[in-house]
Formats: C-alpha cells, sequence, structure tokens
C-alpha cells in the first residue's frame, strides 16, 4: 500500500450477474488494483461478497443491501446510502464504474463511460436506455472530477457530441486475463463441440449480446451468401451470448437456407470461452460501433482470426492483427469467403493477435485507473 494515497472506494453493485463486459470490466481492475497495493474498499451485491473477497483479499468488501438487487432500488441506494458509506469511511475518492454517480458525493468522483454511442447512433438503443445513459453521461461529465473512458475514440466522441472537457478525460484501454482467455488446449475446444453438437464441423463464432448494435442480422445475412456456392466444407455460425431486444435476428435466422447452419448457443461459461473462441475457423464481431470492443480483444488472445469493423475504438484494439469489413451484408460475406478461403492468412493474423493481445493487460489499467484517482483527488482538495 502506498503512503499518501487516496482511499478509493469503488461502487460495484451495477455489476450485472451474468459477468458481461462490464462485470468482468469490474472484476478484474478491482483484482488488479488490490494485487498492486492500491488502498480500496469494494461495496457489492450481497451476491458477489465472497467473489470480491476472493479477487481482492487485501481490501474491505461491504456487501450492500438485499434492496439493491433491482435497478430502481440499486439506483435509490447510490443517491441515499452510498453518499453516508462515503462519508463513514471517510473514503478520499469515489469511483463510479458505470455511468451513474451519486449527485450528492462528498468526495471525489470518478466516472467510468464506457462508450458514446448513445450519442453517436442512437438508434441501435432502445429510447428509454438511450434517454437514461445520455442524461446520467451529462452529469457525470459536469460533475465529476475525472472520467475514464476505454478508448480514444470515445474520449473523442464525448468531446464532440456531449461537449466533454478532454482534460478531465483519462482514457484507460481494459486488458485480457490470459488465465481465461488463451489459446485453447484440444480438450477444452472439444468440451465446446460436445456442448454444441458440433462434431468435427468447422464454424464461424459470434460472442456477444444479441443487440441492434453488433449488426448480427447483418452478420446471418452475410454469412449466409459467403456460404452459397460449391465449398468444400460448410462450416456452422455459432451465435454466443445473451439474447437482446434485436427482433431483427429472429426475421434473419428465418431466412437462412435448411442446409446452412446457424447455431443459437445462449450464454457460455467463462471456462468454455477460450475453447469457444480459440476453436472457431474465425471470430466474426461486424458491430456498428464500441466504446472498446473486449470480444475482440479475447478472442485476439485465444489465436482466433478475427473479422470486426474500423467503427470507433475496434482499429485501436485490433491493429494490424485484425481483418477489417464494412457493416452490410456484402461486405461481411466478403470478408468472410476470403478468410475462410485463406487457410495461411487465418494462421498470420491468429499469430500477430496473440502478440498483440499481450499488449493490454488489467495491471496497466489498474496503473492508469490509479493515476484517474490521484487526479481526482487532487482536483477536489485543491
Amino acid at each position: 500500500m502506498h503512503r499518501g494515497e487516496p482511499h478509493v472506494l469503488v461502487d460495484a453493485t451495477a455489476v450485472p450477474a451474468d459477468r458481461g463486459g462490464v462485470g468482468r470490466y469490474v472484476d478484474s481492475l478491482l483484482a488488479a488494483l488490490d494485487s498492486d497495493g492500491a488502498r480500496i474498499t469494494v461495496a457489492c451485491q450481497p451476491r458477489d461478497a465472497a467473489l470480491y473477497s476472493t479477487l481482492a483479499p487485501n481490501s474491505q468488501v461491504l456487501p450492500a443491501a438485499e434492496a439493491v438487487a433491482t435497478r430502481t432500488a440499486r439506483l435509490t441506494w447510490e443517491q441515499t446510502t452510498l453518499p453516508v458509506l462515503v462519508k463513514r469511511l471517510g473514503a478520499d475518492v469515489l469511483h463510479s464504474p458505470h455511468y451513474t454517480t451519486p449527485l450528492g458525493n462528498p468526495a471525489a468522483s470518478v466516472v467510468t463511460l464506457h462508450d458514446a454511442t448513445f450519442f453517436t447512433n442512437r438508434r441501435v438503443h432502445s429510447r428509454v436506455k438511450a434517454r437514461f445513459f445520455r442524461a446520467w453521461t451529462r452529469a457525470a461529465l459536469r460533475r465529476a472530477e475525472i472520467c475514464v473512458v476505454p478508448s480514444q475514440a470515445t474520449a473523442a466522441e464525448l468531446a464532440r457530441t456531449a461537449g466533454a472537457d478532454r482534460n478531465r478525460l483519462a482514457v484507460s484501454y481494459h486488458g485480457v486475463d490470459p488465465d481465461r482467455f488463451h489459446p485453447p488446449t484440444p480438450e477444452e475446444v472439444q468440451g465446446v463441440r460436445d456442448r454444441l453438437n458440433l462434431f468435427d464441423e468447422p464454424y464461424v463464432a459470434f460472442l456477444g449480446a444479441l443487440e441492434p448494435r453488433k449488426n448480427v442480422p447483418a452478420l446471418i445475412r452475410g454469412f449466409t451468401h459467403a456460404c452459397q456456392g460449391k465449398r468444400a466444407e460448410l462450416p456452422a455460425l455459432v451465435l454466443a451470448g445473451q439474447p437482446g431486444w434485436d427482433t431483427r435476428v429472429e426475421r434473419a435466422l428465418e431466412s437462412v437456407p435448411h442446409r446452412i447452419r446457424v447455431i443459437r448457443a445462449g450464454y457460455l461459461p467463462f471456462d468454455q470461452l477460450a475453447g469457444f473462441l480459440g476453436g472457431a475457423r474465425l471470430v466474426a464481431y461486424p458491430s456498428l460501433g464500441e466504446g472498446f470492443g473486449l470480444p475482440v480483444l479475447e478472442a485476439m488472445a485465444c489465436g482466433a482470426p478475427v473479422l470486426t469493423t474500423r467503427r470507433l475504438s475496434l482499429p485501436e484494439v485490433g491493429g494490424d492483427a485484425v481483418a477489417y469489413c464494412g457493416v452490410r451484408p456484402t461486405d461481411i460475406a466478403a470478408g468472410v469467403r476470403e478468410l475462410l478461403d485463406d487457410p495461411a492468412r487465418r494462421s498470420a493474423l491468429a499469430a500477430a493477435a496473440q502478440l498483440r493481445a499481450k499488449g493490454f493487460t488489467w495491471g496497466a489499467c489498474a496503473t492508469q485507473h490509479r493515476e484517474a484517482y490521484a487526479r481526482a483527488h487532487h482536483a477536489r482538495t485543491r
């Protein structure tokens, strides 16, 4: 623990049970902060208390009341009880890692804003969700001493669309956990194949929530088009992730010919993601825009050749180690077909991806967060 370092209370109560991108960010960041000796206290859902005690054994873990289980109850707790907790603990900094933060916070405020698509591409979110997150993003930009963002693209878009002060933004790339995301063993690949009844069939993988921003209907149509004509092997398309509110997915699936197999795998456990991503012929992620793009990085770490788009932050993550395509079905079809037909290109991308992924660590992310905490504390006390 470093002398003179601010005491930080991290509000992890917004972390969902299914451990999507936000959950992986908060869990991995807290583990890295604790390992590095940061002065942190964690407020969390009661269901996560044991987990955080394991991930951050040197830190104090405070379960909130059972009443924070629903979104409305959690927001009420955040605005009323959390400021009291900050004051009682004598915390110097409150880190709110998912947009919302107490309006009456007595400590310095650090808020993580994960992306700017609520401003730049409103149609890919429900109206209620878009209004909610635009309002809280603006509130955070006005009130917080520092807002953490996961990419330069997100910082630039928040400055352009929401008037963010670039001097009060801290860019901190996410990391990747090599224990979870690594080139899989044959046993890990076979475990996923058995779960999905793939047998020896090659497959193209997608990992993410089935929501409009992920552009899954275009992926389904593009994949179908890429598989038309004579092919020595006809791969399956496997969609892994929680169902979202994109009703166009079902319509796209209805148009797939019977000879082409599309599998909706649903939520896959963490311990099967390396086998799923690394065992794929390629990973396709034709997103319309990301604040960071964690599934792309995780697929890269698993040694998968990745096809994605140049929208927003994705080139910052993929660099020259992934292949790019447009967002229309015809663009996706061309990208999928090219990679399926070029094993040498896939092999080169897989090797480059593994090397590039090593540059994204949660340790570096934790260091950047500690710098943000110190800046926020200094700004508050000044």
